[in-house]
């Protein structure tokens, strides 16, 4: 039986310390691995330098990442394991996406 590709919605948060160029090898780490597991990039946004609502390893800025990606489904803890392993990636979160955003933009809370 082949497994069956799922689309995913992966949030990523990268030091702030880092290099410009540093950054950009993390997230270039992140996306190989996804590739590596038999998965596919279908979108990138970058949502830049924001402040954490907590520190993270005494850290109070990240860097703000959200990719769309198929990835087959029993690849996913595979991958979670190679995150856990990366030092330069301060927390991740990953869900399953019903489709691409092309523009990632929150509702505001007050119904006004």
């Amino acid at each position: 039986m082949k497994d069956r590709n799922q689309l995913y919605e992966g949030m990523y948060i990268i030091s702030s310390s880092l290099s410009e160029d540093a950054r950009g090898k993390a997230l270039s780490r992140i996306t190989s691995s996804i590739e590596e597991h038999g998965g596919k990039i279908e979108k990138t946004h970058d949502w830049g330098r924001r402040k954490l609502a907590y520190s993270i390893d005494r850290k109070k800025e990240g860097h703000f990442y959200i990719l769309y990606y198929t990835l087959p489904a029993s690849q996913m803890k595979e991958l979670w394991e190679e995150y856990k392993l990366n030092e330069d990636l301060l927390r991740f979160m990953t869900t399953t996406a019903e489709s691409v955003s092309e523009k990632i933009e929150f509702k505001s809370l007050n119904p006004s």
